[in-house]
């Protein structure tokens, strides 16, 4: 999923756009990211992910947070040994696999709501969204992630959804 493309593609006048995830806007979405680009890569490098900018991430550039968030995330994960760390999250401490393993995930599902919310569906890679939602009905207990603000409850996907709408329904959303 090239979140990043849809980020780029998003006109000025779509941040106001409804999304799957029912209480945000695509603005709100692309905050969320962003904010989790910041605390996972701060947790991740034990540095401060800037608090005072909790409520916005984004500021007057949203296209430019989110590259700079990319970046800063991007060297957090590849640097030695990430895998190898506890990551200390709203969720709880997770060891760097699993850590990996949902920020992914909240990367490319919000990549697919702002696509959908944006009418840039020809972007989503369906082919990762196959592959993650077998992975994640594979992990078996992935319940415990099923909490307000991360992932809803599994939803019914629309008769013959393509993949994105069957990985949006299975973290509790509804894409019509």
């Amino acid at each position: 999923m090239a979140t990043g493309l849809v980020v780029a593609g998003v006109a000025e006048s779509q941040w106001v756009r409804p999304t799957p995830c029912a209480e945000w806007d695509a603005r709100a979405v692309l905050n969320h990211t962003v904010g989790g680009m910041r605390i996972f890569a701060a947790e991740l490098d034990g540095t401060d992910p800037g608090a005072e900018h909790e409520s916005d991430w984004l500021g007057a550039e949203p296209k430019g947070a989110y590259a700079e968030a990319a970046e800063v995330d991007r060297a957090a994960w590849n640097r030695p040994g990430a895998l190898d760390t506890t990551v200390h999250i709203s969720l709880g401490a997770l060891p760097g696999p699993t850590a990996a393993l949902i920020h992914f995930t909240e990367v490319c599902v919000h990549g697919v709501d702002l696509a959908v919310a944006t009418g840039q569906q020809a972007l989503v890679d369906e082919e990762l969204c196959a592959e993650l939602l077998s992975v994640m009905r594979g992990l078996g207990g992935f319940d415990a992630y099923r909490v307000p603000g991360v992932f809803g409850p599994e939803v019914q996907p629309a008769p013959g959804a393509a993949p994105h709408g069957q990985l949006l329904a299975y973290l509790g959303r509804t894409v019509s």
